[in-house]
């Protein structure tokens, strides 16, 4: 693929669909550098057609992520069979094209005079750059069995932006990076005030989906799942928040991959009888002995999922990997959960906007490290089966009656935080036309001590892949932790 940097302004690639108007995008050269990356040209692509969408309203779910960094999650993918000209000028017009699907991405945030804070759908439009990384190859930034390089952060746009700032920067920015052999790099970093993990993934199948020629389904706008609340955040003197965790701690990044094989080893395990802890998972869950449910169905009901079961030997292993935690602190585990399918009626699959809480569990250090695996993975259970409609609506007034950001981050030192989702659509809704994604990675947007993100693992079937960020000293120990690695896949 030959790089675009010495084109002139001329060649500007134009709109593939005959429909789409020379106004939907400028174009600027530019020259900037970091990492061994360059960026060669910076497009503003505008909404195919006018929006009609007005104003959107922040729900309680995007409130209170204004103080979150931008999200930043990136597909990586093996050479494109198209020149690069070709290939920037199809990703350009069809994002013009998703815009008008998706036209709040394309807005700016506002602040209106009741402190309402809403999307303007104005179409004041997108970032996309293409930038080209001749020193790096495809296998020098996804190494097997280490950690992630610090040249990945460099593909995403928007560094450090948090949400609040969409008020004068892009709700959503692009950058498509060529590395020396071929293999391209497609980053995206999208206002978490405007979108979750769920409507993020929707928006990326919907531009993929035009790509490939397809029609995909638009998002539901709505804004009447929650209540109509009034509620509102202030900001003295409009400064907006900043973020609550330490930006720039020294940390270390790694991705773990879990098989299909691994995965049911420990889905069997945290459900079966016996083991140190002493509790079984129906003791855990509440199951009294004299209930007289069918023992089938009450297994049924209490069976820990395929995605708690990792879940607890993670936290098992991070919290004994703290060597410094006295056995009577606290150590919660935190793990965001989608509500469109926990409220009624449902809210639906295709809502664009935030539709997410966070469910904590709770136990002290010696617990977690010494007991069986099983009766963690209970607790997790536990506390992600009981998030109902009135778990969750409960957490909306409680909200309402003191509104705030989101506390991301961990101050004791104790916590784990789980983020994004094994069952995202990343890999099979992502085909633009040139193959499925190699891999999937993320920028240093709200990136802590314990915070970690599901993907779905690149061979499917079941399979898990952990990107897990902690400080250097927890990952060295943590490396060295025989259980959590036997269930871990060496490359």
């Amino acid at each position: 693929m030959a790089p675009i940097s010495t084109l002139p302004l001329a060649t500007t690639p134009k709109p593939a669909s005959s429909s789409c108007s020379s106004s939907s995008l400028s174009v600027k050269a530019v020259a900037s550098s970091a990492g061994g990356i360059d960026v060669v040209s910076k497009w503003t692509v505008l909404p195919e057609g006018a929006s009609a969408l007005g104003e959107l309203r922040l729900s309680v779910s995007d409130l209170p992520m204004l103080s979150c960094q931008y999200i930043q999650k990136g597909l990586f993918f093996t050479p494109p069979p198209m020149a690069t000209p070709a290939l920037v000028s199809l990703l350009v017009s069809t994002l013009a094209r998703a815009l008008a699907l998706f036209p709040a991405l394309a807005g700016r945030l506002a602040t209106l005079a009741d402190g309402s804070v809403v999307i303007l759908c104005n179409d004041a439009g997108v970032e996309f750059s293409y930038a080209v990384a001749p020193s790096l190859l495809m296998p020098g930034v996804l190494p097997p069995n280490a950690d992630v390089p610090p040249a990945v952060k460099s593909f995403f746009p928007l560094d450090g932006a948090v949400s609040f700032q969409g008020h004068f920067r892009p709700l959503a920015a692009f950058q498509l990076t060529e590395l020396g052999d071929g293999a391209v790099f497609l980053g995206a970093a999208v206002n978490h005030a405007v979108v979750d993990g769920t409507s993020f993934w929707n928006f990326f199948n919907a531009w993929a989906e035009l790509c490939r020629g397809d029609h995909p389904v638009s998002p539901d706008f709505r804004r009447n799942y929650f209540g109509e609340s009034k509620a509102v955040l202030r900001f003295p003197g409009g400064r907006g928040p900043e973020v609550t965790f330490p930006v720039g701690a020294p940390l270390r990044e790694r991705i773990f991959r879990f098989s299909r094989h691994a995965i049911v080893a420990l889905k069997s395990r945290a459900n079966g009888g016996g083991g140190g802890g002493g509790d079984s998972t129906a003791e855990i869950c509440g199951k009294q002995l004299h209930d007289k449910k069918p023992v089938a169905a009450e297994v049924k009901k209490q069976e820990i999922s395929s995605f708690q079961s990792p879940c607890a030997l993670v936290w098992r292993s991070v919290t004994r990997s703290r060597k410094r935690l006295p056995p009577e602190a606290t150590t919660t585990f935190r793990m965001a959960v989608n509500c469109r399918r926990r409220v009624a009626p449902p809210v639906a699959p295709n809502y664009f906007g935030n539709a997410i809480q966070s469910i904590p569990t709770q136990a002290t250090v010696g617990e977690v490290s010494t007991r069986d695996l099983r009766w963690s993975a209970a607790l997790l259970h536990r506390g992600v089966a009981a998030h109902g409609d009135e778990t969750v609506r409960r957490g909306v007034s409680d909200w309402e009656a003191a509104p705030r950001c989101f506390p991301l981050g961990n101050p004791d030192g104790a916590g784990l935080t789980m983020g994004s989702s094994n069952r995202f659509p990343m890999y099979e809704g992502n085909d633009f036309g040139w193959g499925l994604p190699v891999a999937v990675r993320s920028g240093r947007a709200n990136k802590f001590d314990g915070k970690m993100s599901a993907f779905p693992g690149r061979a499917g079937g079941g399979s898990v892949e952990l990107e897990v960020c902690l400080a250097p000293d927890t990952m060295v120990a943590l490396l060295q932790d025989e259980e959590f690695m036997s269930y871990v896949e060496v490359e």
